[in-house]
């Protein structure tokens, strides 16, 4: 039998957990198509990377948006101008903290959609976003 719910994961907001378990489902995804997953949830003064990959030579850094409908738009809506922009200060943040990493880079987005019930999630992934 499973063991009991850590107390951080019954604290956390019902919003919080969805998009933590589309990260999980996005990394999976990235790594199912042979993205090497280097970081998760990289945090620096400006901000956080929610997947930092490498797609060949390519690094990526990936911004993950899960929802359980479509009732407040398409996930990839929710990746506005500004979050762009954030993301591309981000980028240089973590190859500035990761010099021996350093390579040509792109920003994707990942759409994680969970619909719930018995229907399996939808993942779409755009690249070079921006």
């Amino acid at each position: 039998a499973p063991g009991p719910v850590p107390a951080q994961t019954q604290c956390m907001k019902a919003k919080d957990l969805l998009g933590r378990n589309g990260e999980e489902l996005a990394a999976r995804y990235l790594s199912s198509a042979g993205y090497e997953v280097l970081e998760r949830n990289w945090r620096c003064r400006q901000g956080e990377i929610d997947v930092v990959a490498r797609d060949g030579s390519t690094l990526v850094i990936a911004e993950v948006k899960t929802r359980s409908s479509l009732d407040y738009g398409h996930p990839f809506e929710a990746v506005s101008a500004a979050k762009l922009a954030r993301l591309y200060l981000l980028a240089a943040a973590w190859t500035r903290d990761h010099p021996a990493a350093r390579s040509s880079w792109r920003v994707d987005a990942v759409s994680v959609l969970l619909p719930g019930g018995d229907q399996p999630p939808v993942i779409e992934h755009l690249k070079g976003i921006g």
